[in-house]
């Protein structure tokens, strides 16, 4: 009891404070607030003229900047500071790591933001505050990951590393900015990439856990009938070829943005996703609600691939449709599976089982689709807006849900970062 009172009257910059109990508390809570107010932000510019952020690159960079520089980023942060000591069986990091951390993602949206007015010299202090946050997560982890005997975790370092170049190539070119070759966006367009690739790094960790608990569930349910049972398994062939085309595809993009040979790998990697699904095919545990929203991720990921990939082969007009499936559809629904699935097991409780859950999925999933269909012709301007209301509206429940327990103390009685079994 005196514990919870004094938890309520420290404020959340004191270092007792429950928010920095562990690494994914703030950044989680960075991410949930952060993107629907980019998004609303965003909205209000395109549909009320509300002016944005003045940004060396305009209005769009900052849009792709913010989502992938600070809500994705923010969630990466959040994930990797606590998947990766559970992973390889090491202590959590301290309180004090993580303040520093917080501190970097939020000079950096401050120093970004304020760049149009002040000038290189902030644009400076962006740029390093992006590869500051990168750099110090890839030094805090790096030696969990190499100690690992069988060093199965590497490749969320080398996911880090590619992010920071992806940030020093974007900052590059941005001082470059009024360079002829200058180029900017590209960067933001590989960082979304390196992130795929991430996620399905990602997924297959979550997806182990999430899958089989839902076959052991229907087993031991006398009413399904099922007398055998199904063991899931992510198969690394099919993962590692899905990686590798996202990642041929990304640096085809990178070099020659709209080239053709681009097309083939986009639908390369769509295909190479859609043989990574055969995993998950194992029977009808897959439609539980947890199994079912990790597969829409890989579905979303697919057919984004899949139409960015027609649209170079045939020059169609769709790219963007496609871009978004990827972006705002499978990047911002794994983003939510995270922090539904971590946030709730790290902060002592058992996942979620109220209808909110899969109504958030439900959410972002209409609003992709429905910022995929602005693309087609004589679509009415209000899509627009009402596809980031509804994907906005996913992430401000998820923060009206779940901030008030990371701000507070474990429900399980906890002092740390160690997760729950998943039932």
């Amino acid at each position: 009891m005196l514990s919870a009172t004094l938890h309520r009257i420290c404020p959340p910059s004191d270092s007792g404070h429950p928010l920095w109990l562990c690494g994914f508390r703030p950044f989680f809570l960075f991410a949930a607030l952060s993107a629907p107010l980019f998004i609303g932000l965003w909205i209000a510019f395109l549909a009320f003229g509300l002016p944005l952020p003045a940004v060396a690159g305009g209005p769009f960079v900052w849009h792709a900047h913010e989502l992938i520089f600070g809500v994705a980023l923010a969630a990466v942060a959040g994930f990797a500071l606590t998947a990766i000591p559970e992973f390889t069986v090491t202590p959590a990091f301290g309180q004090a790591a993580t303040r520093r951390l917080a501190a970097l993602w939020l000079a950096g949206r401050i120093a970004f933001w304020s760049s149009g007015l002040l000038g290189a010299p902030v644009l400076a202090v962006s740029a390093a505050a992006h590869l500051g946050l990168l750099g110090s997560l890839a030094w805090l982890l790096a030696p969990r990951l190499r100690r690992d005997p069988e060093r199965r975790h590497l490749a969320f370092l080398w996911a880090l590393a590619a992010l920071a170049a992806c940030v020093a190539g974007f900052y590059a070119e941005t001082f470059l900015d009024a360079h002829p070759g200058a180029n900017p966006a590209r960067w933001l367009h590989a960082a979304l990439g390196v992130l795929m690739m991430l996620i399905v790094v990602a997924m297959s960790r979550i997806s182990m856990r999430i899958v089989n608990a839902a076959l052991e569930e229907r087993a031991a349910d006398p009413a399904t009938g099922v007398t055998t049972n199904i063991e899931y398994r992510a198969r690394p062939p099919r993962r590692n070829l899905a990686i590798f085309c996202i990642g041929l595809t990304t640096l085809a993009e990178l070099v020659a943005p709209g080239a053709r040979i681009g097309g083939w790998l986009a639908l390369a990697a769509a295909a190479a996703l859609l043989n990574l699904l055969n995993d998950w095919h194992v029977g009808r545990a897959l439609f539980r609600r947890w199994p079912l929203i990790l597969y829409g991720v890989y579905v979303l990921m697919a057919a984004g691939y899949a139409l960015m990939g027609a649209a170079l082969v045939l020059d169609g007009g769709f790219f963007s449709a496609g871009r978004h499936l990827a972006a705002v559809g499978a990047m911002g629904l794994a983003i939510y599976a995270v922090l539904c699935i971590a946030g709730r097991m790290h902060c002592g409780l058992p996942l979620d089982e109220r209808p909110w859950v899969p109504i958030g999925a439900w959410l972002i999933v209409a609003g992709t689709l429905l910022r995929a269909a602005t693309a087609l012709p004589g679509a009415p301007a209000a899509l627009l807006a009402l596809s980031g209301l509804l994907w906005s509206a996913a992430f401000a429940i998820y923060a009206w849900r779940m901030a008030p327990l990371f701000l507070a103390s474990r429900a399980d009685g906890g002092s740390g970062c160690e997760g729950i079994l998943i039932h």
